[in-house]
């Protein structure tokens, strides 16, 4: 059984570390660094805010570390790193400032939206009222003047922007006012785009009208799995004060070790490593949508993300081109939402994105043997397998 279990990891280290591109929007690499503090002794520490526990001083000093360079790099009044995920963070969101038959302004999952605050999901277990931005799926974005109709109409409590399909900055700004005025709490949910928005190249939710940024550390940002909530003072303090015994208990310090040097990288070399991961995902995208693949909103310039959009209609048809891209190493989502985030850690740049757009031609058009195209994807994954934009570079 020991056995059994170490050989399956090292098959998925071996495969999905060398021999894949990652292409997924939603996951990333870590540094070595990074990496190794998940496996240290903080993995099995307990510590509490009453200080129950003993033997907690250098514990303690990292949280605070953390929370201190989390803020620096966002701007924010305050940060927790303790949501053990992104949704952890959006239910500590919703729970503090809505209650029962209040009423929530996201984007509808139809549109884009992250199902898990939805009906289905958080709204649902609060009994919130879930009403979806007025969405342009020509432009992929929320219509802003209908917007501000539909918030003066409808009153919500609480207006959360960001969504897990992703590829223009959210008019926060533009919608921030009204929202104000109608007395609503405005939050972020920028799990996707955390890293961009450390870089310095999407946009400020924080600077432009929200009160709350929280989500994933683990897409954009590179660190960990996990949570994170950065805020203002007056909200921030009010989430500060719930989330323990409520929603956390043991925040996993390991994971909050890792963060916080995840984040120290993001603080030293995030403005450049965002600034590539866009020019890839733009130079990725241009060279899908000249191969004849449908790359959305060409108006636009098809994204100013990490992620670019392929359009065919749904899940069905979306899973057969992934599961072809798999047969050939190349790993996405049934949504085909295609991502740069993991493959520019690696160090690849326009050239490789080139040279990837190439790759997807020949397995998904071109119906090129996988085998084939599999050993061109191993001999360009093998050229990449230092981790960039970290202290060991």
């Amino acid at each position: 059984m020991i056995d059994e279990i170490l050989s399956l990891v090292e098959k998925h280290e071996e495969w999905r570390g060398k021999q894949c591109l990652n292409l997924i929007p939603s996951e990333n690499v870590m540094s070595p660094a990074v990496r190794g503090l998940l496996a240290s002794d903080l993995g099995h520490r307990y510590t509490a805010t009453e200080r129950f526990y003993m033997g907690t001083r250098f514990i303690d000093e990292i949280e605070q570390y953390g929370e201190e360079i989390a803020k620096e790099v966002f701007r924010a009044g305050t940060a927790d790193l303790r949501p053990l995920s992104g949704h952890i963070a959006d239910l500590i969101f919703l729970a503090s400032f809505a209650k029962p038959n209040d009423v929530l302004m996201c984007v509808s999952p139809e549109d884009g939206g992250y199902p898990g605050i939805w009906k289905d999901g958080l709204a649902g277990l609060f009994n919130i009222k879930t009403v979806p931005f007025p969405f342009s799926e020509r432009d992929m974005n929320i219509e802003v003047e209908e917007t501000k109709e539909a918030i003066r109409r409808v009153k919500p409590k609480v207006v959360v922007f960001g969504a897990s399909l992703i590829t223009f900055p959210h008019p926060v700004k533009e919608l921030a006012e009204v929202t104000h005025e109608e007395g609503a709490c405005v939050g972020f949910d920028g799990s996707h785009v955390m890293g961009l928005i450390a870089g310095e190249h999407f946009q400020d939710p924080l600077r432009e009208g929200a009160s709350a940024l929280f989500g994933s550390t683990h897409k954009t940002l590179f660190g960990p799995q996990g949570g994170i909530i950065l805020a203002d003072k007056e909200h921030g303090e009010v989430m500060k004060a719930k989330i323990y015994p409520a929603f956390v208990d043991n925040a996993h310090w390991n994971r909050i070790a890792a963060l916080a040097l995840a984040l120290a990288e993001m603080k030293k070399f995030g403005n450049a490593y965002a600034d590539q991961v866009i020019r890839n995902a733009k130079t990725l995208a241009k060279a899908l949508h000249d191969y004849g693949f449908p790359v959305r909103c060409q108006h636009l310039g098809f994204t100013q993300s990490h992620q670019v959009l392929l359009d065919y209609g749904g899940f069905e048809l979306g899973r057969v081109i992934a599961e072809k891209l798999q047969d050939a190493n190349m790993i996405v989502d049934c949504g085909v939402r295609i991502g740069t985030c993991e493959v520019t850690r690696r160090g690849m740049k326009e050239t490789e994105m080139l040279g990837i757009a190439e790759l997807i031609k020949r397995a998904v058009m071109d119906n090129e043997q996988p085998q084939n195209v599999k050993k061109d994807v191993a001999k360009l994954c093998a050229d990449f397998q230092k981790i960039e934009y970290c202290f060991e570079s």
